[in-house]
């Protein structure tokens, strides 16, 4: 499988209390944190994945990630505000009118990601410790079972072209 050079491409939206990007390049963790920073929330979680030498006793030269980006960042959307609606408040019963605090900063990377480096930065901020790092999992296995997000990992000894396209599960 290989997508149209424009359905691959970098982009981003902001939602109130969340950031949600598909870009070649990550910002720094530390850019990445400051935009789930707020001084109402007193945990902060951050998950950030990346390429590993070797899948299941084969070593692992690099992936390439591809994605319909206008798709995916929708999906992201829904995750990210299922998350804030539901796992605060299912913790806390927050009044079904009040807005939970939960800040959600969810970043993937497209194109090549070498050995070592990050695919996907997901940071949660919220009041309470519990509620990110409920939320931190929650997105991040939402991701990989939504997000039309195809992965492609190229093995040590193994000719590109035999490479195959995989859904980001």
């Amino acid at each position: 499988m290989s997508l149209a050079p424009s359905a691959s491409v970098p982009g981003s939206i902001e939602l109130p209390g969340a950031v949600c990007s598909i870009s070649n390049e990550l910002d720094s963790i530390e850019t990445i944190m400051k935009q789930v920073a707020d001084d109402r929330c007193g945990a902060s979680t951050i998950f950030i994945g990346t390429t590993r030498d070797s899948f299941q006793g084969r070593a692992v030269n690099k992936l390439e990630y591809q994605a319909y980006t206008k798709l995916a960042l929708n999906t992201f959307t829904k995750i990210v505000s299922e998350a804030q609606n539901n796992i605060f408040r299912s913790e806390h019963q927050v009044p079904s009118q009040e807005k939970p605090l939960l800040r959600v900063a969810l970043h993937h990377r497209i194109g090549t990601v070498k050995i070592g480096e990050p695919s996907i930065v997901i940071a949660v901020s919220s009041p309470h410790r519990k509620e990110a790092f409920l939320a931190c999992e929650f997105i991040l296995e939402e991701v990989k079972r939504k997000a039309q997000i195809w992965k492609r990992e190229y093995y040590e000894g193994e000719d590109e072209s035999e490479a195959e396209w995989k859904a980001n599960a």
